[in-house]
């Protein structure tokens, strides 16, 4: 955090890695989930939605502060479930104070979408928030189950479409080796199918690592869930974009996240027979029965 920041925040906050150099604002704190097996991200708050007063406050102290962002992420784990009337506000303080604005985005969950009309959405992205991350994790229902997602595939599915329709940019994210060796084909199948039915604009991946204190963590201690090797890993992203097909609009691509052992980037479909080709060699190259190292920081 920046030294004499004009603002303070509920820590800890997170942020896609692309919203690197955004301005951060809080609307929610916490997740109104907060369920998820493997996430400990939001364990220590108690889901709430700020005052818009507050909100607005902390707009206008980065303003005074003379900030000109030209981006701005609406924190926390899924500020979309916000009610309307709130984000209005603070999509048109942000637009009063920050005219130049490049664009706004958020973190979404499938429910958070459903939950909301179609002239609602339009209405929010008519006010500059345009893109909107979705944690997809898998596109196969037991393992969705399993992690306690709170979403069906059929769920994940409609939201990414319905937010496409309604003028979002989406960014969808799924999770190598979340199912574990026992569900990993049909992680693989499941993922590639809403991939391609859905064709986000953006689409990362990231790898699980069990959190110590996360249920996952204790289902992975007890045996209920088997950890991919490193090769098994690369065989899993290989399969999925292998298996998808990007047909409605390009997808840029990015597994470069710090979880991820190797970085890897392109445009789908265009880089897709390249992409595949590389994780052949990695597969090929990477020694069976190795696990990834664990990253010091995610």
């Amino acid at each position: 955090m920046l030294f004499n920041f004009p603002i303070s925040y509920e820590e800890p906050v997170y942020r896609p890695p692309s919203e690197w150099r955004s301005l951060l604002i809080q609307v929610t704190i916490g997740c109104s989930n907060n369920k998820c097996t493997y996430c400990d991200m939001y364990r220590s708050k108690t889901y709430r939605v700020k005052p818009i007063e507050q909100i607005k406050e902390d707009l206008r102290k980065c303003y005074q502060s003379g900030m000109s962002p030209e981006k701005i992420f609406l924190c926390d784990g899924d500020a979309l479930g916000a009610p309307m009337e709130t984000l209005v506000a603070t999509l048109e303080e942000i637009k009063k104070l920050f005219p130049n604005i490049r664009r706004v985005g958020v973190y979404a969950t499938a429910e958070n979408i459903l939950e909301k009309t179609e002239d609602e959405l339009k209405l929010l992205s008519s006010l500059g928030l345009t893109i909107a991350y979705l944690g997809l994790e898998s596109g196969d229902d037991k393992v969705l189950h399993m992690i306690v997602k709170g979403n069906s595939s059929k769920e994940m599915e409609d939201a990414s479409l319905k937010i496409k329709r309604c003028g979002f940019k989406l960014s969808t994210i799924a999770m190598l080796g979340v199912g574990g060796r026992k569900y990993s084909k049909q992680h693989i199948e499941g993922t590639a199918k809403i991939l391609s039915a859905t064709c986000p604009e953006y689409f990362s991946f990231l790898t699980t690592f069990s959190v110590p204190g996360t249920p996952y963590h204790k289902m992975e201690q007890m045996g209920l869930i088997e950890p991919l090797t490193s090769k098994e890993l690369f065989t899993e992203m290989h399969d999925i974009i292998e298996q998808s097909s990007f047909e409605l609009n390009p997808v840029i691509f990015r597994a470069n996240h710090v979880s991820n052992q190797n970085p890897l980037a392109g445009t789908l479909p265009r880089d897709q027979k390249g992409i595949v080709h590389k994780l052949k060699e990695w597969i090929s190259n990477t020694p069976d029965g190795v696990y990834p190292p664990r990253p010091h920081q995610m």
